[in-house]
Parts: structure tokens; sequence; C-alpha cells
């Protein structure tokens, strides 16, 4: 186990994930206090960690943290799938206000963009 401070994760956070990785986890010390552990997911001995990486994925998309493009690359699958997922699970895709309108126009503008393009 290691332990680091805030500033070493704001500056060097590929270290810090390596450090998780190759150890158990990584205290992060705030003001040398605890504040929060670090776990490299794949060392956690999860069983079915790609179910894991799609709960957490539909968690921080239904929260708000994350976008649904987002939230699908998290989940390793394509977006019509996490949309589809997400609809069957009775979750609103669309949020409130300007931002949530603008991304939803962004992701509107791509699929199209997806869409015309040719068959390979």
């Amino acid at each position: 186990m290691q332990a680091v401070n805030i500033r070493q994760l704001k500056t060097s956070p590929k270290a810090v994930l390596a450090a998780a990785r190759s150890d158990d986890m990584v205290v992060v010390m705030n003001r040398d206090h605890p504040q929060a552990l670090l776990v490299d997911l794949e060392q956690l001995g999860v069983p079915d960690l790609p179910a894991v990486r799609v709960a957490m994925a539909v968690s921080l998309f239904r929260s708000g943290a994350v976008s649904a493009g987002f939230a699908a690359r998290m989940a390793d699958m394509p977006l019509a799938g996490m949309l589809r997922l997400l609809s069957s699970q009775g979750i609103p895709l669309t949020g409130e206000g300007k931002a949530a309108a603008d991304e939803t126009r962004e992701e509107m503008r791509r699929a199209r963009h997806w869409l015309k393009k040719p068959a390979a």
C-alpha cells in the first residue's frame, strides 16, 4: 500500500494509477489525513468486471456526472446500445437546462454524421 498527497495525485495521476495497479491500493492523503482509497478495479478480483463497468457507467450517467457517449465508452459498448440500456431502465436520456440540451444536440449531430458514412 502506498500513500500519496493530493498534490501528487494532481501532478502525476498516471503514476498514481500505476501504483494502484501494481499495489493493492493507494491512500490519498489530505493534510496528513487519509481522505480516499484508490483501488484498481482489476485488483478487486470481481468475477464479472465488464458488468461492473456497465453498472458504474449507468450510475454515473444517471447522476449527471457523465454524458451518454462517455458512459458508452466507459462500458465498452456502442452508443446505441447504451441508449437502449438507459431507456430500458427508465432513465431519461436528456437532462435539464441548456448544457444538457447542447450535449443532446451534439450527440444527435454525431449520430447523423455516423449514419451518413458508407458501410465498410
